[in-house]
């Protein structure tokens, strides 16, 4: 198993920036591709962003293209998202997840954080 413990959210205006992090503990860090996904009130939660086991491989919604960037950093078993020109519609209650392989679908990755609220205001 793996615990995941997010970190990083709070409140930012539009056009600002933040750094959300998730640290992992137990299993080997580097086993697990890791994603992150945000859920607002009301709706489902929605996927982000993802990357594989080394860094080589990354993948976005089109929504956050340009100005969201995930990372790892296996030695620190931390992933990372690094969230610039943030807008509104990015509030929501931000989750690390992680999966045996790159998925986007969050009924596909196993272990999960507690989240941590990302709130964007105009």
């Amino acid at each position: 198993q793996v615990q995941l413990v997010e970190s990083g959210g709070g409140p930012v205006q539009a056009g600002g920036s933040l750094r959300l992090s998730c640290a992992a503990s137990g299993r080997t860090f580097s086993d697990y591709a890791m994603g992150w996904f945000r859920q607002s009130p009301g709706k489902e939660r929605a996927f982000v962003a993802a990357i594989n086991w080394n860094g080589a491989d990354r993948y976005y919604t089109d929504s956050v293209k340009g100005r969201f960037t995930i990372s790892r950093d296996n030695a620190k078993r931390t992933v990372y998202l690094q969230m610039n020109n943030l807008k509104p519609e990015d509030t929501a209650v931000y989750y690390c997840a992680a999966s045996d392989r790159v998925r986007m679908s969050p009924t596909q990755y196993n272990y999960w954080g507690q989240g941590t609220q990302v709130t964007v205001s105009s």
